[in-house]
């Protein structure tokens, strides 16, 4: 029999990879020579901010969606983790529309619908785990930041 504490184990690994899968194939579209070229605004932040700052938001949200699951014998979490499951792969649309096909303004429509589902999907975290539900919240700001962001280079280009 499986003790709890490797069950706990277990889940943790699978949602952190899980989610990091998705950041996995999101970084097969990298910027390139097409975005260097492209009009951008001047607060564009530098690339080397991305990796670290996703990096600790994939952190974030596979950890929140595993404290959510923690909860599954308390409470439903189906519709929550459904939730998770369609803003991750949102999430992972971005990088194919607005690296790999270059659709900047198909890309801020993805990004739209992220945000919207997100702040669903943590507002549902909250009612189950508040925890989870905060730290959704730094993924929510910047990707808000990136529709900003997307919308200005749309309008530039």
């Amino acid at each position: 029999m499986v003790s709890k504490r490797w069950l706990d184990l277990l889940g943790l690994t699978f949602w952190v990879a899980l989610t990091f899968g998705v950041a996995a194939f999101g970084s097969q579209f990298e910027p390139g020579d097409w975005y260097a070229h492209i009009a951008k605004p001047a607060w564009t932040p530098p690339g080397w901010v991305f990796g670290p700052v996703w990096g600790l938001l994939y952190l974030l949200m596979g950890v929140s969606a595993w404290l959510v699951w923690r909860q599954r014998f308390r409470t439903s979490v189906s519709l929550p983790l459904g939730f998770y499951i369609v803003q991750l792969a949102v999430n992972g649309l971005w990088s194919w529309i607005f690296f790999g096909s270059q659709r900047i303004g198909l890309a801020l429509i993805d990004l739209t619908v992220l945000v919207i589902v997100v702040a669903i999907t943590a507002a549902m975290f909250w009612r189950v785990n508040r925890r989870a539900g905060y730290m959704l919240l730094p993924y929510l700001l910047w990707i808000s930041f990136a529709a900003v962001l997307n919308f200005q280079i749309w309008q530039m280009n």
